[in-house]
């Protein structure tokens, strides 16, 4: 038999390789990014055309590279990271494989300047699809400079797999914002054919946090430090109240790297425990230093996924040192068995002098003395108390009483009040009380309410089943509704033709709704604003962080607004439901799935059927929205069965 195996060519290889480090632009994004950082840059562009699908450039300021440098740096496994294995433990750089930029140069056109600092000239290269085109000495700036042009162009495959522009930028900008996040101390700017997206000076933690995500950010964040043997602990995490529906932003770095660890996650949940409502997601960015030998970065490709030596312990410590700083900074409540709250000085009181309290004793009163006398006036009560503390004068006994503290001798003032009571009931012996039976039949003669059956059939029509399903009859036997499905598919068919005939009906409001939120989900509603007008909101503002909404659709209440726009984001940018439907279906299906009444509400008579009418009077009332049966049917026949 022949021999079979054979070495791969080169540039099959490099597409192989190129398949698990480029994914989408956002992974070139992020190895040309780190290459900078790792290069000791302090100034960092970035510029996008198309989402990353026809240019990516990053310029620094950093080292550079000679001609030589280069050249080299395009090989497959060549790096200026490491030496032996035993650098793999002690890694203190971003990248390490030396595959990122022949995977990049295998499947696009790259055009690198690069140039130390002491030299005067430095190179220009030139690779498409793997080979290099052009190499030459270029007057250039310090650094370097790399654009990658027309991603996937020898794969047409691979790139006929990309997502839209707005999901393919969605994480473009998460990888931006990672690095950013890591290295506040590194000027960063960004640009989205040829608009200004983010320009991140230099700064602290915080600042950096706020710059990216909005300035409201600054009163949501609550610092967290711990400092132990393990791990050095920082960062911040929002307040309960900022708690999301959607998955937000969480955000861990170790080492200045950012990672996903569910693990970690669990464990910031944890700590939230009994603070935020159910199914909500705590916000977070927490940053830990450990001795890089204690983790194991070379685990996955993109690097996002480490191994810890001692997971439990960084368990314990990040959830303990969560829960201390949400007690620390009265986030959380806190209960102290060993302080009294009455002892507490108010700050008014400070430097007032204490006074010694007295004590008033009424050496007379006694509870089980008998009335000597029931009168009908204040003089009776003035007799029999006048003498008793020898004080009050000619003073009537209520005015002593009140004064003294003694209970009233109120029950002389009703005295003689009985037979006035009963004469004054004769003037109502003529007065007749309506009975329920006749303004029940008054009520159904006016047709207001309710019209009055006719047979032994109750008039109710509709039921509702554990909150959740509507049961009505037909002439076969039932039908069972679900009540979120079938709402979601009558506001579904309600927003399309709003949108399609643009005339939807705005209420506006009194006092306009002032949002905030980050810089990338303001550039998204600017996509969506012209759509959102067609059903009714009236977006004034979109500028930085603010949104301003001075009207909102006649079905949307105010306190919905915030929900409906956070989870219409966080859809359009996982592009829910898919890629190949187009932007109105998107933002419909959106808005049906977030104002769809839910299952545990209760409907009462009046809404049961009408839901059941504007269910049967669409155009597809057997499915929803997203191709979910609405209703069930159950024929006479087949009860019958059951009683076989």
């Amino acid at each position: 038999m022949a021999d079979i195996i054979q070495l791969l060519p080169d540039h099959v290889a490099n597409q192989i390789a190129a398949g698990e480090v480029v994914q989408r632009p956002a992974s070139v994004v992020k190895e040309l990014i780190e290459n900078a950082v790792d290069a000791g840059a302090t100034e960092i562009k970035l510029i996008v055309k198309d989402a990353g699908k026809t240019l990516i450039q990053v310029v620094d300021n950093g080292s550079g590279m000679s001609a030589t440098d280069a050249r080299l740096s395009f090989e497959r496994h060549a790096t200026s990271k490491i030496r032996s294995a035993e650098d793999l433990f002690q890694l203190g750089t971003k990248g390490f494989r030396g595959e990122a930029l022949a995977s990049i140069a295998a499947i696009a056109h790259v055009e690198m300047h690069t140039k130390l600092h002491h030299e005067e000239v430095g190179a220009r290269i030139r690779i498409e699809g793997g080979k290099i085109t052009e190499q030459e000495v270029a007057v250039t700036a310090d650094g370097t400079s790399i654009a990658v042009k027309n991603l996937f162009f020898n794969i047409p495959a691979r790139r006929n797999f990309l997502k839209s522009n707005q999901v393919e930028l969605r994480h473009v900008i998460d990888e931006f914002q990672r690095v950013a996040l890591a290295h506040p101390d590194i000027h960063f700017d960004m640009y989205h054919n040829g608009n200004d997206l983010f320009s991140l000076p230099a700064s602290n933690y915080r600042q950096r946090v706020v710059n990216i995500f909005g300035n409201k950010t600054n009163e949501k964040l609550v610092p967290v430090g711990e400092t132990t043997g393990v791990v050095k602990l920082s960062g911040f995490v929002y307040k309960p109240e900022n708690a999301r529906k959607s998955r937000g932003e969480q955000f861990f770095f170790v080492n200045n790297r950012f990672i996903k660890s569910p693990y970690l996650h669990h464990a910031v949940v944890s700590a939230f425990e009994g603070l935020i409502r159910e199914q909500a997601h705590p916000g977070y960015f927490l940053y830990l230093e450990v001795n890089p030998a204690t983790v194991d970065i070379n685990i996955h490709p993109t690097k996002t996924e480490i191994k810890f030596d001692d997971e439990h312990t960084l368990y314990a410590i990040l959830r303990s040192a969560i829960k201390h700083s949400l007690g620390q900074f009265n986030i959380a409540p806190v209960l102290d068995f060993d302080k009294d709250g009455g002892l507490d000085t108010p700050y008014d009181y400070k430097n007032k002098p204490v006074h010694v309290p007295t004590i008033e004793v009424d050496s007379d009163f006694n509870p089980f003395r008998e009335e000597e006398s029931q009168g009908n006036t204040f003089s009776s009560g003035h007799s029999q108390t006048g003498s008793g503390s020898g004080s009050g004068g000619g003073r009537p006994s209520w005015q002593q009483n009140a004064r003294q503290g003694r209970p009233a001798d109120w029950e002389s003032l009703y005295v003689g009040l009985g037979d006035r009571d009963k004469s004054d009931t004769d003037h109502f012996s003529s007065v007749e009380i309506e009975s329920g039976e006749v303004m029940g039949s008054e009520v159904r003669q006016s047709g207001m309410l309710f019209e009055e059956s006719s047979g032994s059939e109750p008039s109710v029509t509709t039921y509702q089943l554990h909150k959740k399903y509507i049961v009505t009859t037909i002439k076969s036997g039932m039908v069972i509704i679900d009540q979120y499905r079938a709402h979601q598919r009558v506001l579904y068919e309600q927003f399309l033709r709003q949108m399609t005939v643009k005339e939807g009906i705005s209420q506006q409001l009194l006092f306009p709704i002032v949002l905030y939120c980050s810089s990338s989900d303001v550039a998204l509603l600017h996509e969506l604003k012209d759509t959102l007008q067609f059903i009714g909101f009236a977006i004034d503002k979109l500028e930085g962080d603010e949104i301003t909404i001075t009207g909102i659709p006649a079905s949307v209440s105010e306190s919905e607004v915030s929900i409906i726009l956070e989870q219409l984001i966080a859809d359009f940018k996982d592009e829910i439901p898919d890629r190949s439907f187009s932007q109105t279906d998107r933002l419909a299906k959106s808005l049906s799935k977030t104002l769809a009444v839910r299952s545990g509400e209760i409907l009462n008579e009046a809404s049961q059927e009408a839901l059941v009418n504007d269910l049967f009077a669409c155009k597809e009332p057997n499915v929803s929205p997203f191709n979910r049966p609405t209703y069930i049917t159950i024929t006479v026949e087949d009860l019958d069965k059951k009683f076989l």
